[in-house]
């Protein structure tokens, strides 16, 4: 049901599309134009060039890509102010009579498009000119699209405000662990370096098989060690038997294929890997956290790097690999404090991260409800404000 006094109709109708706009040039040729205006692709800035070709306000939807099927996590649209340019691969939307470039920016911006694709091949779509004239848009007064956009930019400088100091926070953290585990900082600052021993001393590689019972795990660097069952992602299930997979069991460490570019994974469950892993599970008394923030430091991976030279991408890095690193072993003392310290800034990051979830899913209810008209808004002269 169209809401009372707007309009369903298409963005041809409604919309102004100037992809005459559009300034299509390879990243070679950016290099040689570098300066201060941004170069915009589909899904964001590419770089920053010495020439414009728009100067005022416009959303952009990418024309093709890999990314139209992402559309719940990934916005489908971009907004700008100002000078900038966009390339031969996005689709430029100017201000119209009926409809502003910040309407059209919320309204695309988590909108299934799959309707008016066409395939390029093997997982890439394309948003044809006609096939973005023909999308439908619900269109309310111009007034009403402009107080409606204020209120989720309201929400959106929130949210970028709560990211910028999520980052920050993650900046803070990696430099207290910088601080707090490597030698050159630890001199710096006159404290004792850590007591280091060779990691054969402290870990031995767990290989126990026959545990077909117990539940598959996954290792993801951006998540650590997790039961199969709770990824939303796609994973490749074993075909038959899983005898020949190793056991995890909860405080375990696990090097992975992409171990020397993110650290070892921890695990808090007790299940199967692939055999492809290796698993390490400490043969004298350790903190658990100690080590887990450890393993994912700038410190241990630069000499994990150094350790593997020359093993090429794709290759398993083996326990002689790494047995034969220098780890740090102070007293469990000095691991439950350093631990305490660590677990206190990772504590933080993860209260942001929750309070930035629960606001983009605020801001979606929201935008569920303005979008459609089923909240409307009043706006007398001095206020701007949702109206139930």
């Amino acid at each position: 049901m169209v809401p009372n006094g707007w309009e369903k109709t298409t963005v041809g109708a409604a919309c102004a599309i100037k992809n005459n706009l559009r300034f299509p040039i390879n990243t070679e040729q950016r290099q040689s134009m570098a300066g201060v205006y941004p170069y915009f692709g589909p899904t964001g800035v590419l770089s920053h060039i010495d020439h414009y070709r728009i100067d005022e306000e416009f959303a952009v939807i990418g024309e093709d890509g890999d990314h139209f099927l992402k559309f719940r996590s990934k916005p489908m649209t971009l907004h700008f102010e100002g000078k900038a340019n966009v390339n031969n691969h996005a689709h430029v939307i100017a201000d119209s009579e009926k409809c502003s470039p910040k309407w059209f920016y919320y309204w695309f911006m988590h909108r299934d498009l799959a309707p008016a694709l066409s395939r390029q091949g093997v997982g890439r779509y394309k948003l044809t000119k006609k096939g973005l004239e023909g999308l439908e848009i619900l269109i309310p007064p111009k007034n009403e699209q402009l107080h409606i956009s204020r209120i989720l930019s309201t929400w959106d400088k929130a949210i970028f405000n709560l990211e910028r100091t999520i980052i920050n926070s993650n900046k803070q953290k990696k430099a207290l662990i910088h601080s707090l585990l490597s030698d050159r900082p630890r001199k710096k600052m006159g404290k004792k370096v850590l007591h280091r021993e060779h990691a054969a001393s402290i870990f031995f590689p767990r290989s126990t098989r026959n545990n077909n019972e117990l539940e598959l795990l996954s290792v993801m660097q951006d998540v650590g060690v997790v039961p199969r069952s709770s990824l939303d992602r796609k994973v490749v299930m074993p075909e038959g038997s899983t005898s020949g997979y190793k056991l995890v069991e909860a405080g375990d460490f696990v090097i992975s294929l992409r171990s020397f570019e993110g650290g070892l994974e921890y695990s808090e469950y007790k299940g199967l890997v692939s055999p492809a892993y290796t698993v390490l599970s400490s043969k004298r008394p350790i903190v658990n956290d100690f080590y887990r923030h450890y393993f994912k430091s700038a410190d241990f991976i630069g000499r994990l790097a150094v350790a593997v030279i020359g093993i090429r991408d794709g290759k398993q890095i083996s326990y002689d690999d790494f047995s034969f690193l220098s780890l740090p072993y102070p007293s469990l003392v000095e691991q439950e404090e350093i631990s305490r310290l660590l677990n206190n800034a990772e504590s933080i990051i993860k209260k942001k991260k929750n309070e930035l979830f629960l606001l983009r899913q605020e801001k979606i209810a929201l935008m569920n409800q303005l979008l459609t008209g089923k909240r409307r808004v009043h706006f007398p002269d001095s206020e701007t404000a949702a109206q139930a």
